[in-house]
């Protein structure tokens, strides 16, 4: 397992950087970026499967190394690991084999939440397990050559996996009697939604959508972030990313609704969901789970508004200016892989500059021999008179 974490890491970067190309490619930008005959046909296959690669590749694998962390048992890292090569096989070519990899990483990460469940059986640690069975029907899904019906399944994974660590780190925070009962029903509707719109898409689509729209108020609602929101510092930081996720998880459960409706709003609803409401977790919740997953130190700034900011104002430009008019949209979707690029250099920055900071530091002021002994002696004596003796 030595290597394990740097090679998943690499597979993760690598599927990122292909799939954002390969949106892009998506929307008419980014030619110049196909160099070769070989980068061609990455790329051309990263346009191909960009969703796959993005929810399943790039997410699942993340998401896979934080619950392996958690569990701290080795055989969870197969999760990951073997999610990345699933992804890098697609990229490569190797359909088949792709979908054969991701399906057993899907598979371990199961058996990873049923060893979480044992230990603790809540109702975060459940919402858990519902999502890597989610995560495992959309890569079924995707192994039987049904992959357009596989997003489906995808978003249920991230969402009641944000959902779930939002219980899980809000859960002494005071709520009113009903709302696990109301969450508990929404995420039954949403499960509903996803089954059903395997065999009648239009119903099965107005269910998924309402039941995205009712998560996105209940969050809204009841997350501590609404009280967060007014404290200075990362706090703030926080709750501003999640409120505005929340935000983009109703309208792309508005744009799910119409799409099943036969209304032309399918890149929104997958991207309101995708961009707008789990990249706005990722970025506020970066700086804490990367400290606890990769044992890295941040060192938090008002820069970190920077690509959130960026993040919104090309998605309106995108899904909202691009609706008409096609410039627009492939704009906006240029802006916003330049905002996830330029997350990315603001939490490197920051890593760096924790570590400066920690080299600037003055060291500890060293004690002289005479305290130094006075410690040892006064120990001494309570040791002692722990055990009675007399002093000599």
């Amino acid at each position: 397992m030595k290597y394990a974490r740097p090679l998943v890491a690499t597979a993760v970067v690598t599927v990122l950087v292909s799939a954002v190309i390969g949106g892009l490619l998506r929307v008419g930008v980014g030619e110049a970026l196909l160099g070769s005959d070989a980068g061609a046909a990455v790329f051309g296959r990263a346009a191909v499967f960009h969703a796959a690669l993005m929810l399943s590749g790039f997410f699942g694998t993340v998401i896979a190394v934080e619950r392996a962390v958690a569990a701290r048992v080795r055989w969870a890292f197969a999760a990951p690991a073997l999610s990345g090569a699933g992804a890098l096989a697609l990229l490569g070519g190797a359909t088949g084999l792709a979908a054969a990899l991701s399906l057993a990483g899907a598979a371990v990460f199961v058996a990873v939440h049923a060893l979480l469940l044992q230990r603790q059986a809540m109702t975060h640690t459940r919402l858990l397990a519902l999502a890597a069975l989610a995560w495992l029907a959309g890569n079924a899904l995707f192994a039987a050559g049904r992959g357009a019906d596989a997003p489906v399944w995808w978003f249920v994974f991230l969402v009641l996996t944000v959902g779930a660590e939002r219980l899980e780190m809000t859960r002494f925070a005071p709520r009113k009697p009903a709302a696990e009962p109301a969450l508990l029903g929404i995420v039954a509707a949403l499960l509903a939604g996803a089954l059903l719109s395997a065999w009648q898409p239009a119903a099965g689509g107005v269910l998924y959508g309402l039941a995205l729209m009712a998560l996105g108020v209940w969050f809204a609602l009841y997350d501590v972030a609404r009280r967060t929101v007014r404290a200075p510092g990362l706090p703030r930081y926080m709750a501003l990313c999640l409120l505005s996720g929340y935000a983009w998880l109703v309208i792309g459960g508005l744009a799910w609704m119409g799409t099943a409706l036969g209304c032309p709003g399918r890149d929104m609803a997958l991207h309101a969901l995708g961009l707008g409401f789990v990249f706005s977790m990722v970025m506020g919740h970066a700086p804490v789970i990367l400290p606890a997953v990769a044992k890295v130190k941040l060192r938090f700034g008002a820069r970190f508004y920077a690509p959130i900011v960026a993040l919104h104002a090309s998605l309106l430009l995108r899904l909202f200016g691009g609706v008409e008019d096609a410039g627009l949209r492939a704009l906006g979707a240029a802006l916003n892989a330049a905002s996830v690029a330029l997350f990315a250099v603001i939490v490197v920055s920051a890593i760096v500059a924790a570590r400066h900071a920690a080299r600037q530091a003055p060291p500890p002021k060293p004690a002289d021999a005479a305290d130094a002994e006075a410690r040892l002696a006064a120990a001494l004596a309570a040791a002692r008179a722990r055990r009675g003796d007399a002093p000599h």
